[in-house]
């Protein structure tokens, strides 16, 4: 799938140095307009960059004394755990942030929104983080003020979108798994002819984006309670992103796959294949016994950028297979506060999921590694749902 090329002075400085300037030199070149090399050159340098910056980010955490403060009622074998430096989600965003900026084409509108959207709730975890440290505390924003945030940011994303689909760039309507023939309108057609109407025609647009962002963001936000727990889910979700996002945008393959054809999202494939890399770079630091944790601008950012590619593919119905792991561990969060509060009883050991198993008897790598297993399985029975239709 080529890039769009109507935008002449557009792309990012290494498509427009490789392939508009020195291809004319040098034709073997011209593999640089192909999404799929750009992809597979962002993974790499997204992993690279993570591995190369990542002593240089622990370090400096631990140089201002950045360490994670445990819940003291969590497992007690956690308090060990007690000062690993932790927000490195920062180090996750740069390395995502910047072979996008690399290896993408910057005139495509949805690259901006999904990179947009992940420095978003990256700020937000961020600010989260900053309290945790500053007051010594394992509490930061109040749960009013992240969820306000969140949904600030959804909703701007929903508006962006719907900016788009103005343009003709995008539609609101939505992908059902396993039905081929129903895309159901997430807007309501007829007010949008009605003068004043417009907007209110797309509250049910909004209020559906900001429910897949803010849960997905949070979910992920949940499961990150064992060393690298969430970033190993991340990487499966990243990467059935990533196949899903090139087929939505590859015109034969939507049409062989009866999917909406969406040729503009296929650059944001980049942006998928530097979560991967990103996110396994990461893990070569995060893995047990974790040399540094990702904090709440990992998990927040990683939450809203998968939810937010899910959103642009149209495939929102498809993302709870997709981050399968994810949605268990913030289902067991809401069951378990639920039964609680109704009922005055436990459904689990201990919520979220991950920490019930471990007060089981089961050791935190088998956890890990158990979850891993179940995370791919739901992504490619997610990928499955393709062509099961």
């Amino acid at each position: 799938m080529m890039i769009n090329r109507n935008h002449p002075a557009g792309g990012s400085l290494l498509y427009w140095l490789l392939y508009q300037k020195l291809f004319l030199y040098f034709r073997p070149f011209r593999i640089f307009r192909y999404v799929t090399f750009r992809t597979a050159f962002a993974t790499l340098t997204a992993l690279l960059i993570a591995l190369f910056i990542g002593p240089f980010v622990i370090e400096k955490l631990r140089e201002f004394q950045i360490g994670q403060y445990i819940r003291e009622e969590g497992p007690k074998d956690h308090q060990k755990k007690a000062g690993t430096p932790t927000m490195g989600g920062v180090l996750i965003c740069i390395a995502i942030l910047l072979p996008t900026l690399l290896w993408s084409d910057l005139s495509n509108p949805f690259v901006w929104l999904v990179m947009g959207s992940t420095l978003a709730f990256g700020a937000i975890g961020f600010a989260d983080d900053y309290i945790k440290v500053v007051h010594r505390r394992n509490l930061g924003l109040t749960g009013r003020a992240k969820l306000g945030g969140q949904f600030l940011v959804a909703i701007a994303i929903a508006a962006a979108l719907i900016f788009m689909q103005s343009q003709g760039s995008y539609s609101t309507q939505i992908t059902v798994p396993f039905i081929k023939s129903f895309h159901p309108h997430l807007s309501v057609p007829f007010l949008t002819r009605i003068p004043h109407w417009g907007l209110v025609a797309f509250l049910p647009f909004v209020a559906f984006v900001a429910l897949v962002l803010v849960g997905s963001s949070n979910a992920v936000n949940l499961t990150d309670g064992l060393d690298g727990l969430a970033i190993g889910c991340t990487i499966v979700a990243a990467g059935a992103l990533t196949v899903l996002t090139y087929v939505s945008g590859h015109v034969v393959f939507a049409d062989y796959l009866e999917l909406q054809r969406m040729p503009l999202v296929a650059e944001v494939t980049v942006f998928c294949g530097s979560m991967v890399g990103a996110s396994i770079g990461f893990l070569w630091y995060n893995a047990h016994p974790a040399e540094i944790f990702m904090g709440d601008v990992g998990s927040l950012a990683l939450g809203g950028a998968i939810g937010t590619v899910a959103v642009v593919i149209r495939q929102e119905l498809l993302l709870p297979l997709i981050g399968g792991i994810f949605v268990l561990e913030a289902l067991s969060v809401i069951l378990q506060v639920g039964s609680y509060k109704l009922r005055k009883k436990r459904i689990f050991k201990m919520a979220p999921l991950h920490h019930h198993f471990e007060l089981q008897g089961w050791s935190e790598s088998k956890v890990i590694a158990r979850f891993w297993i179940g995370a791919l399985v739901f992504a490619l029975f997610a990928l499955t749902t393709l062509k099961l239709r």
